[in-house]
């Protein structure tokens, strides 16, 4: 251990989000054979066990051993939030001991014989938008890959999940490398085993990142656009200044999404500021230049101090209805969890303001 480090902090490397062979790489100095290696990746992502100490068919020593020396990663919830819908929001708190509290939310989705995780990948988010409760908290921390596949593997209801979006906290493509590992966990056959098309991954367009992640990931692309004029995005985009959406979707036009892969566009709308004929208008012009694109209307879900209002039920019909007979896939997602504050960041923020 590093004597420079606090002694409250535990630095016994974490397994979670490791390949096989890394852990096979860790466990190279055990003082038990080298097939056990093999067999801890297996109680991992095959069979999700709660603790070292679940894996039976390792002795009590080496369990002993691997105690002393490793996490297994996974961290129960903080806080639980269950809504009358079934969908279920849960907080974790991701600091570590001596550590100022770091908090990140992840929603659990029912629907039918299946379920939808909302993931998170940053505590916090240096994003700023200005419709986001996460974005007042600003940036905390970004997540490591095991600090994201807990939010999946330590709940109860883990063995149920068919589908998950990165639409949490944080910005994915602002913390690259750590989304891109976690995806590979997922989805790899020697990991979790999910299909990439269960996986939606969404962005405001920090280009480089979503470049790296189209490259090297076959995982489903949502871009948060919220806007078709781009200085009305600005104000409520921060990011849109640095990545305009004109240059992400220059990047986007060179990749095929017109078979498996999808590409959809994520669309808030705001009473009375972006759900006009006009914006619908400008919208089919604007994204005419990624056939097989599809737009996610959202019905604004209202944030404590922030000024923007859901629309009517009947303007959101216009507005979706005006996208289809244009050509536009458009979709108008039903809200979940209003009751239990399911907007990502409101849960933890009421946590830092020691609220709950």
């Amino acid at each position: 251990m590093n004597s420079d480090l606090p002694a409250a902090t535990d630095v016994r490397p974490v397994l979670l989000g490791l390949s096989p062979a890394e852990i096979a790489d860790l466990l190279a100095d055990a003082p038990f054979p080298a097939y056990r290696a093999k067999q801890v990746a297996q109680w991992i992502y095959g069979q999700k066990a709660a603790s070292f100490d679940a894996m039976s068919n390792l002795g009590l020593q080496d369990r002993a051993w691997l105690n002393q020396h490793f996490r297994l990663g996974n961290l129960p919830p903080d806080d639980e939030r269950v809504s009358t819908d079934g969908t279920r929001k849960y907080l974790f708190n991701i600091s570590e001991a001596g550590e100022k509290p770091a908090y990140v939310e992840c929603v659990y989705i029912p629907d039918g014989d299946r379920a939808t995780l909302c993931v998170s990948s940053q505590s916090g988010c240096r994003m700023n938008c200005g419709f986001c409760a996460t974005g007042d908290q600003g940036f905390n921390r970004s997540l490591s890959a095991a600090q994201i596949l807990n939010q999946f593997y330590s709940l109860p209801f883990a063995d149920d999940i068919s589908s998950f979006v990165f639409m949490g906290m944080g910005e994915p493509f602002d913390n690259t490398d750590e989304v891109l590992r976690a995806l590979n966990r997922l989805t790899a056959a020697d990991g979790f085993a999910f299909s990439p098309r269960r996986i939606t991954v969404s962005t405001v367009g920090v280009v480089p990142g979503m470049k790296r992640f189209l490259d090297e990931s076959e995982c489903h692309l949502a871009v948060s656009l919220h806007s078709p004029f781009a200085d009305e995005r600005a104000r409520w985009i921060p990011a849109q200044k640095a990545y305009p959406i004109a240059d992400v979707l220059a990047v986007l036009r060179h990749y095929d999404f017109r078979h498996q892969r999808r590409l959809s566009f994520e669309y808030i709308l705001f009473g009375g500021q972006n759900d006009s004929l006009r914006h619908a208008k400008a919208l089919v012009k604007l994204l005419s230049v990624c056939p097989g694109c599809r737009v996610n209307l959202i019905l604004y879900h209202p944030v404590p101090g922030k000024p923007f209002l859901r629309p009517s039920p009947e303007q959101a019909f216009l507005f979706r209805d005006f996208l289809s007979k244009n050509g536009l896939f458009a979709t108008l997602r039903q809200s979940r969890g209003e009751d239990i504050e399911a907007a990502c960041g409101l849960l933890s923020q009421q946590k830092k303001g020691g609220k709950i």
